[in-house]
């Protein structure tokens, strides 16, 4: 980690010019856009006995977690990213998310769930993931990290964006990691 620091220092790259090549790719559409929610209060999971039509039983976007959510929207707005669809999963979190960030959501889709304690739902959600593609613009799916994780094998921090080129045929190639602080 201290190599990469001192190799940004010392050639003077910036992480915003590290990032510009993944937001030129984005101002081109047709890429699917996995962003983790964004902070939440602390723990791990779910709480017990939470229920998912009630967002008071849920791990929730904390004060800090909603401005990260609004930078992450204006981010796209000043590079000037098209967006095609939003797709959150039904989970509060991913919800709010959406929301402060693009104003909007589009659908709720539970191919995006929690895979977190619930691995017997992977195989399933993962192949209904690899069936969605944009058309023109792009697709932003907000999710979990144990979701992301599982289709692309990264696990991204909360508010960053892992993003896809659909290959076909259920193919895909990991164009990349973007994040918005």
């Amino acid at each position: 980690m201290i190599r990469f620091l001192v190799l940004f220092l010392v050639l003077g790259i910036s992480s915003a010019q590290a990032d510009e090549p993944l937001w030129k790719l984005l101002k081109g559409g047709g890429q699917v856009i996995f962003i983790r929610h964004a902070i939440t209060t602390p723990g791990v999971g779910d709480p017990p006995g939470f229920k998912l039509e009630d967002c008071g039983t849920q791990r929730n976007l904390t004060d800090e977690g909603r401005a990260h959510a609004r930078r992450i929207g204006e981010a796209f707005r000043k590079q000037a990213i098209p967006v095609e669809r939003i797709v959150t999963s039904p989970w509060c979190r991913c919800i709010e998310t959406a929301k402060l960030a693009f104003g909007k959501h589009d659908e709720v889709s539970t191919a995006l769930s929690n895979l977190f304690g619930r691995h017997e739902n992977r195989d399933r959600q993962v192949a209904q993931l690899k069936t969605f593609t944009p058309k023109k613009g792009n697709l932003v799916m907000v999710s979990h990290g144990s979701t992301i994780v599982a289709l692309t094998g990264i696990s991204p921090d909360t508010g960053e964006m892992v993003i896809v080129t659909p290959q076909g045929g259920g193919k895909f190639a990991v164009a990349g990691r973007l994040g918005v602080n």
